[in-house]
């Protein structure tokens, strides 16, 4: 088995400009010594996700932003699989909810897997894989998955994207009614992450 490279504490990079990702990775990293400044902030432009997978999307972001700071860089690409609709939209997901201007509209996504999706069965799972990727090409991956179902109409206004559309296994809130450390129990994000902590971060 390869052994894992850590990652000592100092600053990262996230490979995003969602500044809900920024809220959520800087709660999640702030005990293991990690100052984390996104590409949002630091002017960098997205790059084309032209993979078919999730893990190639999140590679293509991350090392973008390492070579293109000096600096290693997180990124995660994370979606929505419908049952009824076949695992669509998938690595899609974000694609969704693009507008023809280019901004993104969530509330029309989900009105979108409402209307689509004419099954009983409303399962689906948010799926996350997260890239730490080092200047010189090196990448780590890791996942996390949490089973769900969608809901209609969406509830909550927390969290960021389809959060108010996903209600977790054994669960009555959805995502979007959780308080942060409520859907940190269950989020698909936060178990990739965790698998990524145990792999590469220290703890302090």
């Amino acid at each position: 088995m390869s052994t894992r490279r850590g990652l000592a504490p100092g600053k990262l990079v996230l490979a995003s400009h969602n500044k809900g990702k920024l809220r959520e990775f800087g709660g999640l990293l702030a005990p293991h010594g990690m100052e984390l400044v996104s590409a949002g902030d630091l002017g960098l432009p997205e790059p084309e996700e032209t993979g078919e997978t999730f893990v190639a999307n999140a590679s293509i972001k991350a090392l973008a932003a390492a070579k293109a700071t000096g600096l290693p860089a997180l990124s995660d690409d994370s979606g929505l699989e419908v049952a009824g609709l076949g695992g669509r939209p998938g690595v899609r997901t974000a694609d969704w909810a693009i507008r023809p201007d280019g901004t993104r509209d969530y509330p029309a996504a989900m009105a979108r897997i409402a209307a689509e999706d004419s099954s009983p069965d409303r399962r689906c799972a948010f799926v996350s894989v997260l890239v730490l990727a080092w200047p010189d090409g090196h990448v780590e991956a890791f996942d996390g998955r949490v089973e769900g179902h969608w809901i209609a109409p969406p509830r909550g206004t927390n969290g960021f994207g389809y959060d108010p559309l996903f209600v977790p296994e054994g669960e009555t809130l959805s995502f979007g009614e959780m308080t942060p450390e409520q859907k940190a129990q269950h989020s698909h994000r936060a178990r990739a992450f965790a698998a990524l902590a145990a792999g590469c971060l220290e703890t302090r």
